[in-house]
């Protein structure tokens, strides 16, 4: 009889996790009955489903949360699961409770407290599983502990988990309820570690799987770049939130402009912050010279045609973005934060700044002026490891 699994997912926006998702799926063995459920219901990503996953959501659409109609229609999966079995009643002390000590800390996170309102109010599953995961820490976590009938049960932590603004109050103790816990990186293992060090003897690094042939050929496929600017190229690939710290990027960009750099940074990726973003840019009057380029569905002839990639991020889990332009042989400047400094060794195969303007100016003007040490860093790039095939057994283990 075939093995029967349930992975919970928060949304299947075009992001690294969802990408990730969508290679593991890809690989699991044909033997299994697969069901996936999304508490969102919505996500670009879910034409990307494997044949043979079974999508259990009722209804589902393929607009991005970051669209107007993507926002309204989440407002509205909101007030639903707040109204169904007078949900937002029951956890009226539990958000009471979180509310004041976000309050305290100076920073409220609603998306943070919907999750558990999502979780809470969202369908109910009958089936039983023979493995149920949750691939994202928040809704699809507390849906799996709470909700999930299931002979194991794993999760997946993708993020610096005190630093992203969890808390074992917001969890309510959840990854208790786990067989077998999976941060993404060795430095996420230890930032849980230091939240629920109770955990510790159920818990293994999973790498985010990738598959390198696929990028390679893609890579060379479409046009990438259509402006036709011929100066230095700078790329960025991530969503458009506070985690990617894009002010950092478009102060560095205006002080670059202001030494005579000549240079156009691109993000490619969508998100809340956009306007805020766009604002900034306007005020800097880096209208033509930090561009918004949006998602797209291959970014990686992008990469390839980069001079530089730069990722100055607060902090990360792994940042598949980065393992991509790895791939693509780019000349990489990160933030020396928690995912990108397990990534990059500084002077080696990439370089490391701290995360101010400055430092990112400097980096990007140290190694512009340095073609050896560019062309050096591009070939230690491209050689890394950056796929994990053997992983995937830490997951199908939990079926025997």
């Amino acid at each position: 009889m075939s093995k029967r699994i349930l992975f919970v997912m928060n949304t299947l926006g075009r992001a690294g996790a969802e990408t990730a998702l969508m290679e593991l799926l890809g690989r699991l063995e044909i033997s299994c009955e697969i069901d996936l459920y999304v508490l969102m219901g919505q996500g670009e990503l879910v034409s990307k489903l494997p044949p043979g996953v079974r999508l259990l959501n009722k209804s589902f659409s393929d607009c991005s949360v970051f669209s107007a109609k993507g926002r309204l229609r989440m407002a509205g999966m909101v007030i639903k699961a707040m109204l169904n079995r007078a949900t937002v009643v029951r956890l009226i002390p539990y958000l009471c409770r979180n509310i004041w000590a976000m309050l305290k800390k100076g920073r409220v996170q609603t998306d943070k407290l919907f999750w558990r309102v999502l979780s809470d109010g969202g369908m109910r599953i009958s089936r039983e599983y023979d493995l149920a995961v949750a691939f994202l820490e928040g809704g699809a976590a507390y849906y799996v502990a709470d909700h999930v009938k299931a002979r194991k049960k794993a999760a997946f932590i993708h993020i610096d988990y005190e630093q992203a603004g969890y808390t074992r109050s917001l969890d309510r103790d959840c990854y208790l309820q786990f067989d077998a816990l999976f941060p993404i990186a060795e430095e996420i293992r230890d930032k849980l570690l230091m939240v629920y060090p109770e955990c510790a003897d159920r818990t293994q690094v999973f790498h985010n799987l990738i598959n390198r042939e696929v990028i390679l050929e893609k890579s060379v496929q479409g046009k990438g770049f259509t402006d036709g600017y011929t100066g230095t190229r700078i790329l960025t690939v991530g969503r458009l939130n506070s985690q990617k710290s894009y002010p950092v990027a478009i102060r560095a960009m205006k002080l670059l402009k202001d030494a005579g750099c000549r240079a156009r940074w691109y993000v490619l990726g969508e998100g809340e912050e956009r306007r805020a973003l766009e604002h900034r840019i306007a005020e800097y009057g880096l209208e033509e010279d930090f561009v918004l380029a949006g998602a797209v569905e291959n970014p990686f002839p992008y990469y390839r045609q980069a001079d530089l990639y730069v990722h100055a991020t607060r902090y990360e889990g792994k940042s598949i973005a980065i393992q991509e332009a790895q791939i693509l042989g780019c000349a990489i400047i990160a933030s020396d934060c928690t995912g990108n400094r397990e990534q990059i060794i500084h002077g080696s195969d990439g370089i490391l700044c701290k995360l101010s303007p400055e430092a990112v100016k400097d980096a990007i003007l140290e190694l512009l002026a340095d073609e050896p040490l560019r062309e050096r860093l591009r070939q230690a790039a491209a050689c890394k490891q950056v796929t994990y095939e053997e992983d995937i057994e830490l997951l199908t283990g939990l079926l025997k």
